[in-house]
């Protein structure tokens, strides 16, 4: 897929040092961009490359497809949805040991 920056980039995942939520969250400004819908994120930032491992890279628009919120309130709120919908996708890498 052609991005419109390099994944690994100073733009993306600042040379694989971050990753999923790490790259999600710094596109915002927890003082003035909320409420925020899922839809404003996703026309501003859809085609952006997110890491989710060191060989697996997707669209912001991919993750938000497993987003079932429409507006975030805060910044703890678009966090746990971005979580839910890492994990429900299976991109999210850590996992808790079952007992």
């Amino acid at each position: 897929m052609d991005w419109p920056h390099d994944p690994d980039g100073e733009e993306g995942s600042e040379g694989r040092r971050k990753y999923g939520h790490a790259v999600l969250a710094k596109k915002v400004d927890e003082d003035e961009d909320f409420p925020l819908t899922a839809a404003e994120y996703v026309e501003q930032y859809g085609d952006h490359p997110v890491r989710i491992d060191y060989e697996t890279v997707v669209s912001v628009a991919d993750i938000f497809e497993h987003v079932d919120q429409e507006e975030f309130e805060d910044f703890p709120d678009f966090h746990k949805s971005l979580g839910r919908a890492l994990r429900e996708a299976d991109w999210w890498p850590y996992r808790l040991e079952q007992a």
